[in-house]
């Protein structure tokens, strides 16, 4: 099932009673920084750090009794993770992940305090992946896709409802891409509030499976070696991937450290701790400056659950210092 426009509408009326909506700013120091008017979506403040929280509670929101008693299983590096724990919480539902074995501690911390049990599954996407899959195949519980979930993708589209029914003039929005629903979704809501403004995709040149797929038009598999965790896919999903294609104006790759600086600059101009993916957006706008010279450009801070290495990297150590 591909969502739609409706889909996207019905998830932000249910989502009133759980979230508010988060703030779009703009900062005087960033668009000097940017040559651009650049809008921040700061999905940073959601109760788990990240946008991902919208997908959580629109899929089991729209789960039966019976289903939620089921539970759910899944894989991830962290946000989507937490947004199923927290969505599990709201709603009385078991959730347990699959998620790295290096994932940091406090992670799985954040994941298992929301009621969720967080089990280490090998090195790899793919192992935890398998391993989510053994657990749903032997208890029932249901299994949760990442990217190809068509209710959470129809509820992260409410992100880019909140931006294009405030800011319908936007010449593009830029998204950053991991799984790829968040710019699936941006593309379905621009393409019927405002068709004008182009939707550029954002990812990590060290994990460019989603942009290689859209770039060759079928699903590859590429390595995974990107430290921003909400970036690290190893494949293209199907359904986004199926969204993006002849929706997407765009789709750029950036490389960490250009993420690193982006994150930098959002701390000192915008008052915001963003994660890796959080600053991708900005870094693609960074990255090309003649692109977004003077235009209105709204980036979306996804997350702001930095770990203690992206902490460190906040401080630009001078040489010699």
């Amino acid at each position: 099932m591909e969502p739609t426009i409706a889909d996207i509408r019905a998830a932000q009326a249910l989502l009133r009673d759980h979230l508010p909506p988060t703030p779009l700013w703009s900062y005087p120091l960033l668009d000097r920084a940017a040559g651009a008017n650049v809008l921040v979506k700061h999905e940073n403040t959601q109760p788990v750090g990240a946008f991902k929280v919208r997908g959580g509670l629109t899929l089991l929101a729209g789960m039966s009794d019976t289903e939620r008693k089921r539970g759910t299983v899944t894989w991830s590096t962290g946000n989507h993770a937490q947004s199923l724990a927290y969505a599990g919480h709201v709603f009385g539902a078991d959730c347990m992940v699959f998620m790295l074995a290096g994932t940091p501690g406090s992670k799985a911390a954040a994941v298992e305090s929301w009621g969720a049990r967080a089990i280490r599954a090998g090195d790899s996407l793919e192992t935890a992946e398998r391993q989510a899959r053994q657990h749903a195949d032997q208890t029932g519980a249901r299994l949760i896709s990442p990217g190809d979930t068509p209710e959470l993708l129809a509820g992260v589209g409410t992100v880019y409802l909140e931006i294009l029914e405030t800011h319908p003039d936007l010449d593009a929005i830029v998204v950053p891409v991991g799984s790829g629903t968040g710019a699936a979704a941006a593309c379905l809501v621009a393409a019927a509030l405002a068709p004008r403004c182009a939707v550029i995709g954002v990812q990590s040149a060290a994990s460019p499976a989603g942009h290689d797929s859209w770039r060759s038009g079928e699903l590859v598999e590429r390595p995974n070696r990107t430290a921003a965790a909400g970036l690290a896919t190893g494949r293209g999903f199907a359904l986004p991937q199926r969204i993006m294609r002849g929706r997407l104006a765009d789709f750029h790759l950036v490389a960490d450290d250009e993420i690193d600086t982006a994150r930098r600059l959002l701390a000192t101009t915008a008052h915001t701790l963003a994660e890796g993916a959080g600053a991708a957006a900005l870094a693609g706008v960074l990255s090309r400056p003649t692109l977004f010279h003077g235009k209105r450009v709204a980036v979306v801070c996804t997350g702001g659950n930095a770990d203690p290495d992206e902490l460190a990297t906040l401080r630009r150590v001078e040489s010699g210092s």
